[in-house]
């Protein structure tokens, strides 16, 4: 899959987003593509590297011993020109409640193909409302990898709330040296259980208990849990709610902020399952950003989801760049389809695929 031309990326490219950085630098090591971005974070209030990103383009760089430029907080263009992945003991700290959940979407495809096995420690915000929460990772994206053929180990040591940080994630990977396989999930099958945890880390517990309590009287049949951290990993609290289907675990979040009741939080949340409910769809808004990636690395693949994100279609885009897929989307009543084809020969005759949807 090697290249050799510079590819030019546009940052401001739909959302204007981290996202375009992310997933470019996730190809590029993966395929040996080098590339050049400019207008990095266009569409957000600080444009440029912030302190997350510089530590996903440090991280990428010693993995693939990189030749990179621009590669400091606040720049708006970057040039990556990636060498050979390697496996080995890696550990990177962002310094802030930057997100290491984002760091690891980065990192961690680039090291399925590296030949030799790897550990990678990643410090900083483990649980920030701007990213999927540790565990996220490892409930709900982790298990459907597996199934794809991809063997990793995800362990939250820390929590890191937002905006202390100081979290820890360690993750364990082995090559998966016969690559990847497709994964498709049109459907989620019948639910095994909805359950709800409310954290809580130097806030009182009764923030935990209304939110729990809220949450009863709108999603039926739900367990519900209250777990009260070391007050030296907050000040923090989540509420995590996980639908298990018999071919998908899901996992909503919300975060109690200052100003804001614990029952504001639990409507949130409640009403953001619900929707994924109703829908009918396989998989929700942000674990569709999650697996756009790796089924592209397989080749194939597709799921339906409660809808077609302005984060997704970027993706979506970038991922076009890369590799030789196409991306395949299409709006329902009430949910989309997604699927992910081999981008046909040039001269070809070309057959549209039908996109199942909701």
């Amino acid at each position: 899959m090697s290249k050799t031309s510079m590819l030019e990326l546009d940052g401001a490219l739909g959302e204007g987003g981290g996202q375009v950085l992310r997933t470019a630098l996730t190809l590029s090591a993966i395929t040996g593509t080098p590339f050049r971005i400019h207008n990095i974070r266009a569409g957000r209030a600080r444009p440029g590297l912030l302190r997350q990103h510089l530590t996903a383009v440090e991280a990428l760089a010693a993995i693939c011993s990189a030749e990179v430029s621009g590669a400091s907080t606040g720049s708006q263009q970057l040039s990556f020109q990636p060498g050979r992945l390697r496996g080995g003991d890696y550990r990177f700290a962002i310094g802030t409640a930057g997100s290491c959940t984002l760091v690891l979407q980065t990192v961690l495809p680039a090291l399925w193909f590296a030949a030799e096995a790897a550990t990678l420690v990643v410090s900083g915000g483990t649980h920030n409302p701007a990213a999927p929460p540790a565990d996220f990772l490892i409930r709900a994206w982790a298990p459907l990898l597996a199934r794809m053929g991809v063997r990793q180990q995800v362990e939250l040591l820390r929590h890191g709330f937002y905006p202390a940080g100081g979290g820890e994630l360690r993750v364990a990977v082995q090559p998966c040296g016969g690559g990847l396989r497709p994964l498709h999930l049109q459907a989620r099958g019948a639910r095994l259980s909805l359950r709800a945890e409310a954290r809580v880390a130097g806030v009182p517990v009764g923030v935990a208990n209304r939110e729990i309590e809220r949450l009863r009287a709108q999603l039926a049949d739900m367990d519900g849990a209250i777990r009260e951290l070391p007050a030296r990993e907050g000040p923090g609290n989540v509420l995590l709610v996980e639908v298990a289907h018999e071919e998908v675990v899901e996992l909503f979040t919300a975060f109690g902020a200052r100003g804001v009741s614990a029952e504001t939080v639990a409507d949130g949340v409640g009403r953001e399952v619900r929707h994924y409910l109703e829908s009918g769809a396989a998989v929700g808004e942000h674990l569709a950003d999650q697996l756009l990636l790796p089924m592209a690395l397989a080749g194939g693949g597709g799921f339906t989801t409660t809808m077609l994100s302005s984060h997704l279609r970027t993706n979506a885009v970038v991922i076009e760049r890369f590799l030789p897929v196409r991306i395949l989307m299409e709006a329902g009543a009430v949910a989309a389809g997604v699927q992910v084809v081999p981008k046909p020969q040039e001269g070809a005759p070309v057959a549209e695929p039908e996109v199942p949807v909701c």
